[in-house]
């Protein structure tokens, strides 16, 4: 993963903490304010998400950032 997206990644999840408390969940959109702009990190991202992890459509924010962080 670009260390660009996984900076992406973490601010999302810290945002959508802060905003809505620890059992928050979302998708691999929510980095991508639910448009395809980016097709290419886009699939990185669910590539990451489906096959590398195989996570669910929607996971907790909290998970998301500590695998990001490993």
């Amino acid at each position: 993963m670009t260390p660009s997206l996984k900076a992406k990644i973490i601010a999302v999840c810290e945002a959508k903490i802060a905003q809505k408390g620890a059992t928050v969940g979302l998708s691999f959109y929510a980095f991508f304010k639910n448009k395809n702009i980016n097709p290419e990190l886009l699939m990185e991202a669910a590539t990451w998400w489906i096959k590398t992890h195989e996570l669910d459509h929607f996971e907790k924010a909290i998970k998301i950032k500590k695998l990001v962080a490993l």
